[in-house]
C-alpha cells in the first residue's frame, strides 16, 4: 500500500509528462503544417510573381511594338507631310506661272490688235518693238526687212543699238541669211548668261512670213539681265511676231506704196488739169 502511494506522484508527473510531450509533439506538427502551409504559398507567391513578371514584360512588349508602330505611322506622315508641302510650292509656283502666261496672253491679245489697227508701217514697227520688250524682255534686237530688188536683209528698226552699227546681210549668208531663206526660227543651243553683241550670232532669228513668202526676220542679240531664258510663252510670241507682224508690215508697206502712187497719180492729174487752163 506504501508503494502504491508512493508511486502515486511519480505517476502523476509521468502522466503529466507525458502529456506535456503530447502538446509539444502536437505543437510540433502544427509548426510543421503551418511551415508546409507557408512554403506552399511562398512557392505560389513566386510563381505569381514569376507570371506577374512575364505578363509585365509582355505588357511592356507590346507597348515597344506599339510605340514602334506609332513612330513608323508619325514618320510616314512627316513624310506625307513634306511631300504634300512640296506639292503645295510646286503648286504654287506653277500658278504663279500659269498667271505671268495668262497675262502674256492676254498682252499678245492687246499686241496682235494693235498691230492690225494702223497702216502707218513706223507705228506697226514700233508695235512690234514694244512687243518685243515687253513681252519677251529682250534688251537689244532689230528688225530687218527684205528688199526683193538687191535680195539683201536691212535693218530698219532696232533697240539698244544702232541701226548703222548693223550690216545688211545677204540671203543665204550666216544666221540671218539661213532664216530668210528657210523660213524656220532658230535658236541659240544656250542663251543664258550671254550679253554680248554679235550681229552675226544673235540668240534667237525669228522669220518674218506670209505663208511661205519671208519678208524679213527678227533677230535678238542680248535679253535684259533678269530675263534669264526663254519660255514658252516667249515661243508663242515669236510664231505670232512671224505671221501677225509679217502681214501687219505687208500691208502697211503696201498702203504706203499706193499712198505715194495715188500722190504720184493724183499731182499727174493736177498738172494736165492745169495745162488746158493756161492754154485758155
Amino acid at each position: 500500500m506504501s508503494n502504491e502511494r508512493e508511486m502515486s506522484p511519480l505517476a502523476r508527473k509521468a502522466e503529466e509528462f507525458l502529456h506535456i510531450f503530447r502538446k509539444g509533439e502536437e505543437f510540433t506538427q502544427e509548426l510543421l503544417k503551418e511551415n508546409e502551409r507557408l512554403r506552399y504559398r511562398l512557392v505560389q507567391l513566386d510563381e505569381e510573381q514569376r507570371a506577374g513578371r512575364q505578363e509585365e514584360d509582355l505588357q511592356i512588349q507590346t507597348l515597344r511594338e506599339r510605340v514602334g508602330l506609332l513612330e513608323e505611322e508619325k514618320e510616314r506622315l512627316l513624310q506625307r507631310h513634306r511631300e504634300v508641302e512640296e506639292e503645295n510650292k510646286l503648286f504654287a509656283s506653277r500658278y504663279l506661272e500659269v498667271e505671268e502666261e495668262n497675262n502674256k496672253l492676254a498682252n499678245l491679245y492687246v499686241a496682235s490688235y494693235q498691230l492690225h489697227s494702223t497702216l502707218d508701217i513706223n507705228e506697226v514697227l514700233r508695235t512690234v518693238l514694244e512687243i518685243i520688250i515687253n513681252l519677251v524682255g529682250a534688251e537689244r534686237f532689230a528688225i530687218y526687212l527684205l528688199d526683193e530688188k538687191t535680195n539683201d536683209l536691212a535693218p530698219v528698226a532696232t533697240e539698244g543699238v544702232e541701226a548703222g552699227d548693223l550690216p545688211t546681210v545677204r540671203v543665204g549668208e550666216g544666221i540671218l541669211g539661213d532664216v530668210a531663206r528657210s523660213g524656220e526660227s532658230c535658236y541659240a543651243p544656250e542663251p543664258q548668261g550671254v550679253r554680248t553683241l554679235d550681229p552675226q550670232q544673235p540668240l534667237v532669228c525669228i522669220p518674218l512670213k506670209i505663208k511661205e513668202h519671208v519678208i524679213g526676220v527678227i533677230a535678238v542679240y542680248t535679253l535684259f539681265e533678269q530675263k534669264q531664258r526663254f519660255t514658252n510663252v516667249d515661243e508663242e510670241i515669236f510664231s505670232m511676231l512671224a505671221g501677225h507682224a509679217a502681214t501687219a508690215i505687208f500691208a502697211s508697206r503696201l498702203y504706203g506704196q499706193s499712198e505715194r502712187k495715188l500722190m504720184t497719180i493724183q499731182g499727174f492729174l493736177d498738172l494736165l488739169k492745169q495745162q488746158p487752163e493756161e492754154r485758155a
